[in-house]
């Protein structure tokens, strides 16, 4: 399987690529929707609008991207043995900083709900701090993966 895995490495790190950047761009869109959802009234117009908009988000584009993102970067820790004895722990701070934006989304995902029942208590201010929670999280992921420091 790694050989045939090896043959194709360029085509997975592609598809890794692809798949990081759509789950980033639904990470760093999401708490942004949330700070002008937190400004709407409940049961508007407008309420039901960004309900549709933020359900789609997650499930047509964050869950699939965040699924992809998972099994190919498994797929190329197995191609590279990144991670593994004398590669220095960058993978190893890589993958903890990708858990927690995976448990971030999940905590997305649960403030959609309270928002689909009329029920959110954060302010603007909360979700425009966490989009910035998340930028910083993005880049210390690619200087771990393009320098790795140690």
């Amino acid at each position: 399987m790694i050989e045939f895995l090896s043959a194709y490495y360029t085509w997975l790190k592609i598809a890794h690529l692809i798949a990081v950047t759509a789950w980033m761009v639904g990470l760093l869109y999401l708490p942004r929707l949330y700070a002008y959802h937190a400004g709407v009234e409940p049961g508007s117009g407008e309420d039901e609008i960004f309900k549709i908009m933020e359900y789609r988000l997650l499930l047509l584009l964050m869950n699939p991207a965040m699924l992809a993102v998972f099994v190919i970067g498994i797929l190329l820790i197995i191609v590279t043995g990144a991670g593994g004895p004398g590669s220095g722990g960058w993978m190893h701070a890589k993958l903890v900083l990708t858990l927690i934006m995976g448990g971030l989304q999940g905590m997305l995902s649960r403030i959609r709900r309270t928002f689909a029942r009329g029920e959110n208590t954060r302010s603007a201010a909360f979700y425009r701090g966490l989009h910035w929670v998340l930028i910083a999280l993005l880049v210390a992921v690619v200087i771990l993966a393009l320098r790795k420091p140690f």
